[in-house]
C-alpha cells in the first residue's frame, strides 16, 4: 500500500509540473504513466474519467478519480496532494520573486518561450485524447465537424460539447 502511494505521489507530482497551458498538456504523459507504466487503468477508463472531469463545472480533478481507482481513498488523497502541491509551492516562490526579475531579458525570454511549449503540449494532449475517444466513423465525423466549427465560428465550446453529446446519443442509441 505504501509503495503504491509513493508511486502515485511520484507520478502526479511529476505530471503537475507538465500542466503548462492546462491539464490537457499533461494528458499524453498521464496516459503513458497510468495506462502503460503502472497499468492502474485502461485507456478507455482514463478517457472516460478525464472526459467527465472536463464536462463538470470547475477545475478538472480527474487526477483524484484516477488515484481512487488505483488505490482507493488513500490513493485519491495522495494524488490530490501530489498534483496540487508542487505547482502551489512553485507559484509561491515565483510570486515572491516576480517583481524583482520582471524586466530582465532572461525572464522575458522564458515567458516568450513558454507560450509555444504550452501550445505544443496542449496539441499533444488533444491528439492523445482523440486516440482513445475517436475510434469509428461516427466519432470521427463528430470530431471533424466540431474542429471545423471551432476554426470558423465563435460558438461557445460548451455548446459544442453539448451538441457532440446529443449527436453521440442519437448515433449510438440505434446501435
Amino acid at each position: 500500500m505504501i509503495d503504491e502511494a509513493l508511486s502515485i505521489a511520484r507520478v502526479f507530482a511529476y505530471l503537475s509540473l507538465l500542466t503548462l497551458g492546462g491539464g490537457m498538456a499533461a494528458y499524453p504523459e498521464l496516459v503513458s504513466q497510468v495506462v502503460g507504466v503502472h497499468q492502474w487503468l485502461t485507456l478507455q477508463q482514463v478517457d472516460h474519467v478525464y472526459g467527465v472531469g472536463q464536462a463538470a463545472p470547475g477545475p478538472n480533478l480527474a487526477i483524484v478519480s484516477i488515484g481512487a481507482l488505483a488505490a482507493g481513498v488513500p490513493g485519491a488523497v495522495v494524488a490530490f496532494i501530489a498534483f496540487l502541491g508542487p505547482p502551489a509551492l512553485l507559484a509561491l516562490i515565483v510570486g515572491r520573486l516576480w517583481t524583482r526579475v520582471r524586466g530582465r531579458p532572461w525572464f522575458v525570454a522564458i515567458q516568450h518561450g513558454l507560450a509555444p511549449v504550452s501550445i505544443g503540449l496542449l496539441l499533444a494532449g488533444c491528439l492523445t485524447f482523440a486516440k482513445g475517444a475517436v475510434d469509428d466513423w461516427v466519432t470521427s465525423a463528430i470530431a471533424v465537424v466540431v474542429f471545423i466549427v471551432v476554426l470558423r465560428t465563435r460558438i461557445n465550446p460548451a455548446l459544442l460539447v453539448l451538441a457532440g453529446a446529443v449527436a453521440g446519443i442519437v448515433a449510438f442509441a440505434s446501435a
